[in-house]
């Protein structure tokens, strides 16, 4: 039987879920850390981030 969860405490109805989350969340993480590809620094995609959404907001205006 699955353990609920207090909707005030938890997104996920059952420990479970929660629990299952955790992992996948873990797993996701962990691929992060060991990818050999070089880090991009946080400027660079924020600078590209923001070209990107300035362009579809001028996109919109047409």
């Amino acid at each position: 039987m699955s353990t609920p969860l207090d909707p005030r405490i938890s997104e996920f109805e059952t420990q479970e879920q929660a629990d299952s989350y955790d992992r996948w969340f873990r797993e996701r993480v962990q691929r992060s850390l060991d990818d050999p590809r070089p880090n991009i620094p946080h400027d660079e995609v924020m600078a590209k981030m923001d070209a990107i959404i300035e362009n579809a907001k001028q996109r919109q205006k047409r």
